[in-house]
């Protein structure tokens, strides 16, 4: 039996990971958590085979609590990632962390058991559209010919995905002053006046 466990702060996606794995007889369920601001301690008591983690939760994010467990847990756990976020940061920072699979929520049921199972042997998995971005990072660095810095670009990328500037101020733990202050110079070095216009021109010219 592989042992599974599940941080997801969503209750019904929880409900609905709780019933996959239930419908595998090859797996069993030993926890659940909506946060993993005790994930040494669980870990040390369900001794999981495979953790299934979300990124976004309360507390922690799910990468912090691979890199928790990474460093200081006894046994290291697979932690596979379920998540919505499909940008390269946090899938390589997942990676650098010490998880071996990511998937999008939207994936489908025989694919997660496929993929616990596929972690548990040594395996690796992703999301078809996650493979596809890892192997686009290895292409030729992109033209910067409007001279933005590494933290422009990465802002410039977060609102390409669609991040708020909440959001973004929160990954790089900087302030959303911060944030609009690097906004103002993208919108400036770009020559646009609003985010849709940088946004578009930013996939024009292959930026991000």
């Amino acid at each position: 039996m592989i042992k599974v466990s599940i941080y997801e702060d969503n209750p019904q996606l929880s409900e609905t990971l709780v019933w996959i794995i239930d419908s595998c007889e090859e797996l069993e369920l030993v926890g659940t958590h909506a946060d993993a601001t005790n994930v040494l301690n669980d870990v040390e008591t369900e001794q999981p085979h495979v953790i299934m983690m979300d990124i976004e939760m309360p507390f922690i994010t799910g990468i912090e609590a691979v890199s928790l467990l990474s460093k200081k847990a006894k046994i290291m756990p697979k932690v596979l990632m379920l998540t919505v976020f499909e940008d390269t940061t946090r899938i390589f920072d997942a990676i650098k962390a010490g998880a071996v699979g990511y998937l999008v929520k939207k994936t489908s049921s025989e694919k997660i058991i496929e993929s616990i199972k596929e972690v548990y042997h040594g395996g690796g998995a992703m999301s078809p559209s996650i493979a596809l971005k890892v192997l686009s990072s290895f292409q030729a660095p992109k033209a910067n010919p409007y001279d933005l810095t590494s933290r422009e670009i990465e802002v410039l990328h977060r609102l390409v995905e669609g991040d708020s500037y909440k959001l973004i101020a929160f990954h790089y733990n900087i302030s959303i002053n911060t944030v609009e202050k690097h906004i103002m110079h993208i919108y400036q070095k770009l020559h646009v006046n609003s985010k849709g216009e940088a946004i578009t021109k930013a996939i024009r010219n292959k930026l991000v």
